[in-house]
């Protein structure tokens, strides 16, 4: 079991550190789905690349543009979809985030449907 607390921490310390100015660690890989912690030191940016069938960006320290069809800031705690354009994140002070990706859509049958 990953410490998100931990994780966050040790993210931020390790990207104010690296020469690019970023971190990231992977905390869940089951299967199609992907859950990654991302630390950016202000300043920096993930530059423009493509968009995974589906994904969420979620605030867990910081501010954060997120710029694609509709540019958007975020800030701490706040939870956004990312769209199916291409993007690209920069750090407007140090950031964290938690990076939620499904890299397939394909159904593996590991998880029930559930009906509403």
């Amino acid at each position: 079991m990953a410490d998100l607390d931990e994780a966050i921490q040790t993210a931020i310390k390790r990207a104010r550190e690296a020469a690019n100015g970023r971190h990231a660690e992977r905390l869940v890989h089951d299967g199609p789905l992907r859950q990654t912690v991302i630390a950016l030191a202000q300043g920096t940016s993930l530059g423009e690349h493509n968009a995974p069938p589906a994904a969420s960006i979620h605030v867990l320290r910081g501010r954060l543009r997120v710029t694609g069809q509709d540019p958007v800031e975020l800030v701490e705690g706040q939870l956004e979809a990312l769209t199916h354009h291409r993007h690209s994140v920069e750090a407007l002070e140090n950031s964290v985030f938690l990076l939620t990706t499904v890299t397939s859509q394909h159904d593996t049958g590991s998880h029930p449907q559930i009906q509403l």
